[in-house]
């Protein structure tokens, strides 16, 4: 029987409609961070570290499928079923630009620099926006014809200075190489890909397809890709940025976050939702972990359970 301390979740509240994505920011100069969130409500969220809001993002027309916020935090990229990219200011919440599409947008991400946006979605089509010359034509992935995947795009990743990697749902992940926009890996699951992100601390991609979980290197060599199969299917998982020892999953089946070890190993099963758990992500200094589920909240999870941390009061090892 386990004696530590249970965590105790802090509800984020404020969406009217299931959590889709969700993503930290890196640790800011300060020493702290921010959390963005994406909804079906139409309204992107940003939030402090210690999970208190700081403002919406007034503007889509439609469910948000992903936001990711610039290195600095200065801006915040927004992909949405409304058919459009949109780029933030994060300061005053105000659209800087708004790229229009001809379907549903699923995933966006900024490159290093800020300079270029990757989005990719229903339209199973990769594009690549100069945020400089906002108003030209993107660019476009193609692998053979028009397309880059031959299914939707759930996932695009901006790795470095000059590499993509996108994820569908015909079950291969690309990396492409963005200065001469040609396709240079192909890594192929059995079964559609339901999620990837990228964790820059561990430089590793964490991908979720059918009941496998893979950590696979950044930039791929062959070498270190770290495959599990669980008994579920894992909607999303989160790779501890420093400890690099333990990973956290959602679960469309069910309501609850879990913790396993690397080696797979169920260490903890945390309820609270009260729906699935669409999406989960460990913040820039691994001290908590962000679930978001289809009841519409946020719940922030202590690593260490029982430590003073945000908002989280802690309680002697000997207390009742």
């Amino acid at each position: 029987m386990s004696t530590h301390q249970k965590s105790t979740p802090l509800v984020a509240p404020g969406h009217t409609r299931p959590v889709t994505h969700l993503s930290f920011s890196g640790i800011q100069d300060d020493g702290t961070y921010l959390l963005v969130s994406s909804c079906k409500d139409g309204n992107p969220m940003l939030r402090e570290w210690t999970g208190d809001w700081i403002g919406t993002f007034l503007g889509h027309k439609g469910a948000v499928w992903c936001t990711k916020l610039s290195p600095d935090s200065s801006r915040a990229a927004t992909g949405s079923a409304d058919f459009t990219a949109k780029i933030w200011d994060t300061y005053s919440g105000n659209a800087i630009h708004s790229f229009p599409h001809n379907h549903i947008v699923r995933s966006v991400a900024l490159s290093p620099t800020s300079s270029h946006l990757l989005t990719g979605g229903q339209e199973k089509k990769v594009r690549v926006f100069d945020l400089g010359r906002p108003d030209a034509e993107p660019d476009f992935l193609c692998d053979s014809g028009v397309l880059s995947h031959d299914g939707m795009v759930k996932s695009v990743v901006w790795i470095g200075d000059h590499t993509g990697v996108t994820a569908g749902e015909d079950g291969k992940i690309k990396w492409w190489d963005l200065r001469t926009r040609n396709l240079t890996t192909t890594l192929t699951f059995q079964n559609p890909i339901t999620s990837m992100e990228w964790s820059l601390q561990t430089q590793r991609l964490v991908v979720t397809s059918g009941n496998t979980v893979a950590f696979i290197p950044g930039l791929p060599s062959g070498q270190g890709m770290h495959t599990l199969h669980l008994p579920y299917t894992p909607s999303s998982a989160s790779i501890h940025p420093i400890l690099q020892d333990r990973f956290v999953t959602g679960n469309s089946g069910d309501e609850w976050v879990r913790v396993h070890g690397m080696d797979g190993e169920e260490r903890e099963v945390l309820k609270g939702h009260h729906g699935p758990v669409h999406c989960v992500e460990f913040s820039p200094d691994g001290e908590m972990y962000a679930s978001g589920s289809e009841d519409g909240t946020i719940r922030l999870w202590q690593t260490t359970p029982g430590k003073t941390y945000g908002l989280w009061q802690g309680q002697a090892s000997n207390s009742n």
